[in-house]
């Protein structure tokens, strides 16, 4: 089963002197690079109206437009896995993810992912590049994220994404107190010698982070935190950066150790918090059909709330 694609984007003046193919990419992510290099072969990929291949260089300003099948999602069964929608219609899906529950399918993750459960709740999302889904939550955030529905849908939230319009809040546990909000303004690439994190580098992506303060305790914070871009580990990346990394975060947060001064119950509940305190509470976007900007909000999951209290107890005990 196939489905017609029909994608239209400028090429970026800062895309100047890059190759064709290197370029979609950036502009189309949900593609992989071969599939695209397949739609450039197959003359199904025109710049200002002309055929190009794959290795010509840009110039910044063209206008592309892609007119090509796509076939079928292959390689991810359907399985039924419990989702909690937020909201749904012909279009998008909203989904409420719970911490642990993997996005795609990987290495070490081949199955019992969000695509799975996606493909067995709409099976018309296999025509959709990834079962519909733009965008990413790390497998131990839990919270909100969207699904496209159709190819329509798709196109609209990736360009959204692409102008930085989808509006994405989360709350977070650090360690130690901030003093006050701010903005961390810090590329991302991969890490130099370990190549799955993610590290600030002058050689990354361009990646802004805002972050103001909700509550204090003992010796943690509470942040509400906005995305401006949406690099991979950005908020674990960047609030790492600033020296006060995610609470229970194993892979960025270091062996950061309880202060003496807190209780035994907290100094327990953090120590024992069994992923990083991360949630996407809030995600707000326009409507790919309708054009009406929608909100949607998702509350603190279980094991954060009770983390807080904990944290909120410790500090009256103490006083």
């Amino acid at each position: 089963m196939s489905r017609r694609v029909e994608l239209a984007a400028a090429i970026p003046a800062t895309a100047a002197g890059q190759r064709l193919d290197q370029v979609l990419a950036e502009l189309f992510p949900d593609f992989s690079r071969s599939r695209l290099q397949q739609w450039i072969r197959a003359g199904e990929v025109r710049v200002d109206g002309a055929q190009r291949k794959g290795k010509d260089r840009v110039f910044g300003g063209e206008q592309v437009v892609i007119e090509a099948e796509l076939e079928e999602t292959t390689g991810v069964e359907a399985q039924d896995i419990a989702l909690t929608i937020v909201y749904a219609d012909d279009d998008l899906l909203v989904i409420d993810k719970p911490a642990g529950l993997v996005v795609h399918p990987a290495a070490g993750n081949p199955d019992g992912t969000l695509q799975n459960a996606l493909l067995h709740y709409d099976p018309s999302l296999a025509t959709v590049p990834r079962a519909g889904i733009v965008h990413r939550l790390d497998k131990d955030t839990s919270g909100l994220l969207v699904v496209a529905r159709n190819l329509t849908a798709h196109q609209s939230l990736v360009a959204q994404l692409q102008a930085r319009s989808v509006k994405r809040e989360y709350l977070a546990a650090v360690w130690g107190l901030l003093i006050a909000g701010g903005t961390v303004d810090a590329p991302i690439g991969r890490h130099g010698v370990d190549r799955k994190r993610m590290a600030v580098s002058s050689f990354g992506k361009p990646a802004i982070t805002h972050y103001r303060i909700e509550a204090r305790y003992r010796a943690h914070s509470l942040v509400r935190v906005n995305l401006e871009t949406g690099r991979t580990h950005q908020i674990r990346v960047h609030m790492t950066y600033i020296r006060h990394p995610l609470l229970g975060d194993p892979v960025y947060g270091g062996r950061q150790r309880p202060p003496a001064v807190m209780s035994s119950a907290a100094r327990a509940a953090v120590q024992g918090f069994a992923r990083q305190a991360l949630h996407a509470t809030r995600l707000s976007l326009r409507h790919p059909v309708s054009g009406e900007v929608m909100e949607w909000h998702a509350p603190l999951p279980a094991d954060m709330l009770e983390l807080i209290q904990v944290l909120e107890d410790d500090v009256e005990a103490v006083d």
